[in-house]
């Protein structure tokens, strides 16, 4: 007898697959490392893409739901590590893996540590820049925490004194690269803030993401915030970013950088204390000056208020009273003299002299006393006879009336 063999459906096929994957506990919880390849992000908020590596593919699928915890963007060659359980459609039979997390792998994960340990910091307040210290502008000392062989400390040396050769460094040697950096770093910045140095350099040469890490550490973040002396960060090239560039005062791309940030350039600061120097004596010079003029004009004016210029212009204003006053009496003088010549003139008509001149005598006493009438002559008076020439002494003999 012949037996018949059962036959099943695509879809029951499909689903007792389904089965066989749901059922074995390796498929339900997997963690698959491959590389992305042609990511697509649809409209409703699921992720589809490719996992691969050298010996196949496998597709993937990442619902909306569970996109809450993916902090970056999947891009094509990415290295992930993909969390989820791998299950079969049913519809079309093809497997795939469900996947719930993502993590970059390697250097990705570091990438990820980094950007979680950034957004917690800054979340907490350290970035802020309400908590940078200023840089002060001079320094006297240095401190210097960082390997003590290699291009970092030498460059920092090499321009800390070309920009000022009277500068002190205080080179801390940390071990920057490795399991023991961060608690040396640790130690470093809290020795040099112990000895008291003005301004702090943290840092390193360039490397990789890898090299660099200690400083992307939430405890040498929380050492360069908690330090009370101003601390700047640098940290490989100038490409180059971590925690430390964040949470410290300033951030300078290379170390070389730093020392010119921290160290006055003293020729600077010489010609600037000289153009200082020379712009105080151009203005002392233009204040002196002026202040002599000033003085000279004040001078003037007191010497004008002086006794002796005030006597002397009392004595001009007296000469010229006394010039005004002369020819005021001069134009009276010369008013009552022709006023006076009008009078003589009118006079002289009636002037005895005058009237002698013509013929006429004066007879007078001996003392001067006119005579007038015979009443007032007696005999053997002496008379004397005024004439227009001179005078006639004569004795009175005898008196006639004579009746007009």
């Amino acid at each position: 007898m012949v037996k018949i063999p059962s036959i099943y459906s695509v879809g029951q096929v499909n689903s007792y697959i389904k089965n066989m994957f749901t059922e074995d506990y390796l498929l339900s919880h997997i963690f698959v490392k491959g590389e992305v390849s042609n990511p697509k992000y649809h409209t409703s908020g699921h992720i589809y893409f490719t996992l691969k590596d050298a010996a196949g593919t496998i597709s993937c699928v990442m619902f909306a739901g569970n996109r809450g915890g993916l902090n970056f963007k999947l891009a094509e060659g990415q290295q992930i590590v993909v969390e989820g359980s791998v299950s079969i459609y049913e519809k079309s039979g093809s497997y795939q893996i469900y996947v719930k997390k993502i993590t970059l792998d390697g250097a990705g994960a570091l990438y990820e540590k980094f950007e979680q340990l950034k957004k917690s910091l800054e979340e907490s307040g350290m970035f802020s820049p309400m908590y940078k210290k200023p840089i002060p502008k001079y320094v006297k000392t240095v401190g210097v925490v960082t390997a003590p062989t290699g291009a970092a400390v030498r460059d920092i040396i090499q321009i800390s004194k070309r920009r000022n050769p009277y500068v002190q460094i205080i080179l801390y040697p940390a071990i920057v690269q490795g399991e023991y950096a961060v608690p040396s770093i640790v130690k470093g910045i809290a020795a040099l803030e112990k000895a008291g140095v003005d301004v702090m350099i943290v840092g390193r040469g360039g490397g990789s993401i890898e090299d660099l890490w200690a400083f992307n550490e939430k405890e040498v973040a929380e050492a360069i915030f908690n330090c009370t002396v101003p601390i700047i960060s640098a940290v490989g090239h100038e490409t180059d970013t971590t925690i430390a560039d964040f949470v410290s005062d300033l951030r300078a791309p290379t170390p070389s950088a730093a020392a010119e940030l921290a160290v006055a350039d003293v020729r600077e600061t010489l010609e600037t204390i000289n153009s200082y120097k020379n712009a105080l004596n151009t203005s002392m010079m233009n204040f002196i000056r002026f202040e002599r003029m000033r003085a000279e004009r004040l001078s003037l004016k007191l010497s004008s208020k002086s006794p002796e210029n005030q006597i002397r212009e009392k004595r001009m204003q007296l000469i010229n009273v006394e010039k005004t006053l002369e020819n005021d009496m001069e134009k009276v003088l010369t008013k009552k003299k022709s006023e006076f010549a009008i009078f003589v003139q009118r006079m002289k008509g009636l002037s005895p002299l005058d009237k002698l001149t013509g013929g006429y005598s004066y007879v007078s006493r001996e003392d001067g006393s006119n005579i007038r009438s015979i009443q007032g002559v007696n005999e053997g008076d002496l008379l004397k006879i005024n004439v227009s020439d001179g005078i006639i002494t004569a004795d009175v003999t005898a008196t006639m009336n004579i009746q007009r």
